[in-house]
């Protein structure tokens, strides 16, 4: 066996990791093969039943079960248009302000991300819909990019969010308490978009026309009907699955279960239900399932190797011994997070780096369920720093040659957007109560 000190550990594993990532290997294979080489190497055959131990206890987790649940609940209310409806109800009631259909499309992305929760079927959504119609009305197009992106990537961060099913398993905190928890920064990075859009629009007129008068001129009773129709059904989907966390009826597993079936419900109640949908939908299921899984196991071979070598603490020393107390160790995990962002996705990043990172939270005082929702704040910019950037290429993947949406565009388009989430994290450390009230007032 290799005689390796914790630094030198740190340094050929999270090297390993970068260089596979530049060979364009796919991140599962990365984390798994560096822990099993080096694994094999410093610890020896005993290594393998570290891993197994590692695989079946997060194979066996009682909160995973939620991930598919969740991610089928999606991808069927993205198959009922709903979407559709709600932004035809939003589009009547701001259509007349200017900015108001990009002021719609990120509402709609909000309501939206507590249907859905996963990025790329709410970008997608977004896109093939409002994309078309701002067009239309000579909306400049790094606007259009930017909310759709920004609207859509709140399905990471407000609940019901896959994100946050991993990252409580992987902390060991309630998921429940974390979905409370991100309501509060998730509303307020909506408002902040909403606001930029709206006094943006405000000092150049010309980017964002209003609606036409002939437009506008629907009857009220038809303009309530619409909305009626298109918010209700959302709002009962959402009821359906955080009130019944909210006030302890149900833990996040079983209220999945019941979004699954509410959505299914909703299908069929807007006819949209086949045997073709179905498949569709579980096949979807199924693959992203599969992805997070093997990406989970990979984590789980290479976080066991390096804390059981010494490299977290390694980590821990070189983090807590920052200056600035404990906001210096804040601000150097917030720019990790950061800087992980462009490279790898935010699945990568919680299977690696909440294991290390929380017991350094704990360390310096900081509120658990605070301290993971801030983490989870700053990964809605890993979604839109490119290389990685995955919202930048759900969309360019929906656009039609017509639209003349260049990558360039998109990319200029969220720039402003990813400066506003750095606002909500400053908003969050000013006054943490926006993530730790409504935790604090659920029914136990």
């Amino acid at each position: 066996m290799v005689e390796m000190s914790p630094e030198l550990v740190t340094i050929v594993m999270f090297g390993g990791i970068i260089i596979g990532i530049l060979c364009g290997y796919p991140l599962a294979l990365i984390l798994g093969g560096v822990a099993m080489v080096v694994g094999f190497a410093v610890i020896g055959p005993m290594v393998f039943n570290q891993f197994m131990m590692r695989i079946f206890a997060l194979a066996t987790n009682y909160y995973f079960l939620a991930v598919p649940l969740f991610v089928f609940m999606g991808e069927m209310v993205e198959k009922s248009g709903a979407a559709e409806r709600l932004y035809n109800g939003l589009y009547l009631l701001f259509g007349r302000l200017r900015g108001g259909l990009a002021i719609a499309t990120i509402l709609m992305g909000t309501i939206l991300a507590a249907c859905v929760g996963i990025v790329a079927a709410s970008i997608v959504m977004i896109g093939l819909i409002a994309v078309p119609s701002m067009l239309k009305r000579g909306y400049n197009k790094e606007l259009i990019c930017g909310t759709v992106c920004a609207g859509g990537t709140l399905g990471i961060l407000i609940p019901p969010s896959v994100m946050l099913v991993i990252y409580g398993p992987m902390a060991q905190l309630s998921v429940g308490k974390l979905f409370m928890g991100a309501f509060g920064p998730g509303f307020v990075l909506s408002g902040l978009y909403c606001s930029y859009v709206a006094i943006r629009c405000l000092l150049s007129p010309r980017i964002a026309p209003a609606i036409s008068v002939e437009e506008r001129a629907v009857p009220m009773l038809k303009k309530l009907y619409i909305l009626l129709t298109a918010v209700v059904p959302p709002v009962f989907l959402i009821l359906a699955v955080l009130g019944s966390i909210f006030f302890g009826i149900a833990a996040p597993t079983e209220a999945a279960a019941v979004g699954a079936l509410a959505a299914s419900l909703l299908v069929i109640a807007y006819r949209r239900f086949n045997w073709q949908t179905l498949k569709e939908c579980l096949l979807y299921t199924l693959t992203l399932t599969c992805m997070i899984y093997l990406i989970a196991f990979g984590a789980q071979m290479f976080v066991g190797v390096f804390l059981k070598l010494g490299g977290g603490e390694v980590i821990s020393n070189l983090v807590l011994g920052a200056p600035g107390a404990r906001w210096g160790v804040f601000a150097i995990v917030m720019f990790l997070v950061f800087i992980l962002g462009f490279v790898i996705d935010y699945i990568g990043i919680i299977f690696i780096m909440v294991p290390l990172i929380t017991p350094i939270a704990a360390a310096v005082g900081f509120d658990p369920i605070w301290f993971a929702i801030m983490v989870c704040v700053n990964l809605q910019m890993s979604y839109m720093t490119p290389p990685m950037a995955p919202s930048i290429f759900f969309l360019k993947g929906i656009t039609q040659p017509e639209w003349g949406l260049t990558i360039g565009t998109i990319i200029r388009g969220v720039i402003p957007f990813v400066g506003l989430i750095m606002i909500g994290l400053a908003l969050c450390v000013l006054f943490p109560q926006i993530i730790t009230w409504l935790p604090s007032a659920m029914i136990k």
